[in-house]
């Protein structure tokens, strides 16, 4: 029987997995997942405990046509209840807890603004369409900036598309133009925010969790704290692994592919050498280890065009660094505070963003429980911010300088609510510094990233957030689930490859409505701070 070797145990992975049991008839027992760390779920993470403080270094974001993995989880029962399939548990919980942002910017003086209005000029307004009607290889090598007059960075759309998606000025307008064309169906609704998508709990525990569990019940083998090394490709033209490199426990040994195996391979990790903090020290950033998902596409790559260029994402620290933190307590002050604030209840509110923070901070009150076991006393709540290396508005230094204590103090004195040295005093903080998190948003030209089954292959497919996926966008887990189903899919000679990426500009609906929004004035009146 064929065998598949899957390197790495995200959700790109974890989905091959999948689809090679459910399209590709394999057994699960001829399926081995091998991960350098000693935790599955790649960037989809979450643990902790109330004693020590939760933590999480991300928070996915979904949308209605995220096709691939509402048909992937369609398969997969949900831990709380197996009779329902993880998608029908998002629907259902997206039903209950809808965002409609009533405080999506805050300004200086502490207050939510309204954000009705994308506050365009005509010039900005020509610049986006101008952005978005340009063919994607013209923009190799060239930044947003390139795309826009300094004017587009202040406007109400900028603050919220950035901070929602994590783009930076300096990303690549490439990603931007892909981004605004997959969607443009959002635009009507970008400052409620009522077209996200979250999951009941935190993406390890409501996703990873119960892939987990399903393939594992399959025979599915996962090997902790095994990390790939190299690949030894067949001589000739053809692209076919004949071996792997395997280093486990301080001993190396060469793992024989055979012609009707299969290799697939998650090369880069945009949360690799992420270090954490806590309450009194601040993240420190490291990147001397350099994880193995970079290390083994650099040795790949080396060998043989066409197999991409890493040192295009992975070179550029400065570029590609935010740092977010997870606040635990047992006191439900700061709940209280912001739900009074907001206008929201806790799980419906959406992102608030500081706009004029020098760190551009964004912070989000999550649904409770956010993690499964989390007990009814606990209360846990997250944020990040996109700059920063630079000093605060109100604690004078970098927030990659700053302890936990300090971030919560910052943030604290961008909102105008009560008793905030008690919410100070009562909360555990845990910093997360992350070296690459944008780094797939990095400026960069076409060929920089491989085909997730580069031309000539056998039996090798790359997956994830740096195989190329035409017209699809990055940082989603919809992303790496459509480069999981094209590789099971292309490599097996099935017909079972994932629809088309939606296009929302071909529907003349969702066209009038995006241009509407556009230059639609703020007449939505924002929530007051004692609403």
């Amino acid at each position: 029987m064929a065998k598949a070797y899957l390197v790495g145990s995200g959700i790109a992975s974890l989905s091959a997995a999948a689809f090679l049991i459910r399209d590709g008839g394999f057994a699960g027992s001829d399926i081995v997942i091998l991960e350098e760390q000693g935790r599955e779920g790649g960037s989809l993470d979450a643990a902790g405990s109330p004693e020590t403080g939760y933590t999480m270094r991300g928070g996915r974001m979904f949308e209605i046509h995220f096709d691939c993995t509402y048909n992937l989880l369609r398969s997969i029962p949900s831990l709380d209840n197996p009779a329902v399939s993880v998608t029908d548990d998002t629907f259902a919980f997206h039903k209950d807890f809808a965002w409609d942002d009533h405080a999506r910017l805050i300004d200086a003086a502490g207050e939510p603004i309204d954000a009705h209005s994308m506050g365009f000029s005509e010039r900005d307004r020509l610049e986006l369409v101008k952005c978005v009607a340009t063919p994607e290889q013209m923009l190799d090598g060239k930044r947003i900036t390139d795309c826009f007059s300094p004017e587009f960075f202040t406007t109400n759309f900028w603050w919220m598309w950035c901070t929602t998606f994590a783009f930076e000025p300096w990303h690549s307008a490439i990603e931007f133009r892909r981004y605004l064309n997959r969607f443009v169906h959002l635009f009507k609704t970008f400052d409620s925010m009522s077209g996200i998508y979250r999951t009941k709990y935190n993406q390890f525990d409501s996703i990873v969790r119960p892939m987990l569990k399903w393939l594992t019940d399959q025979g599915v083998t996962i090997r902790l704290g095994t990390s790939v090394t190299d690949v030894r490709l067949a001589g000739g033209k053809a692209l076919t692994a004949e071996a792997l490199t395997v280093t486990s426990g301080g001993k190396t040994e060469e793992i024989p592919v055979g012609a009707r195996d299969l290799v697939m391979i998650t090369n880069g990790s945009m949360t690799a050498d992420s270090t954490l903090g806590s309450t009194d020290t601040a993240a420190v950033l490291d990147t001397s280890g350099s994880s193995g998902a970079w290390k083994l596409w650099r040795t790949l790559a080396a060998k043989r065009p066409g197999l991409g260029k890493p040192e295009v994402f992975d070179t550029s620290i400065k570029d590609s660094t935010w740092e977010s933190f997870t606040v635990t307590t047992k006191d439900p002050t700061f709940f209280t505070e912001m739900q009074k604030f907001s206008g929201s209840e806790a799980g419906k509110g959406g992102l608030i963003t500081f706009k004029d923070s020098n760190w551009l901070m964004t912070v989000v009150l999550n649904h409770q429980p956010h993690f499964r076991e989390q007990p009814s006393d606990t209360f846990v709540w997250w944020g990040y911010a996109l700059f920063p290396d630079k000093p605060g508005n109100h604690v004078k230094k970098p927030m990659s300088a700053c302890t936990g204590s300090e971030i919560l103090q910052e943030a604290l004195s961008h909102l105008k609510i009560d008793n905030r040295d008690q919410i100070l005093k009562n909360s555990i903080v845990i910093p997360a510094l992350m070296p690459y998190i944008t780094s797939q948003f990095l400026v960069r030209s076409h060929g920089d990233r491989p085909d997730v089954v580069p031309a000539g292959s056998t039996n090798l497919a790359f997956i994830g957030q740096y195989a190329e996926v035409p017209d699809d966008v990055v940082f989603t887990v919809e992303y790496s689930v459509r480069t999981a189903q094209v590789a099971v899919a292309t490599l097996l000679g099935l017909d079972t490859a994932p629809q088309p990426v939606y296009k929302g500009s071909h529907n003349p609906k969702v066209l009038i409505e995006a241009l509407e929004t556009l230059h639609r004035s703020g007449n939505k009146a924002p929530a007051s701070a004692t609403s």
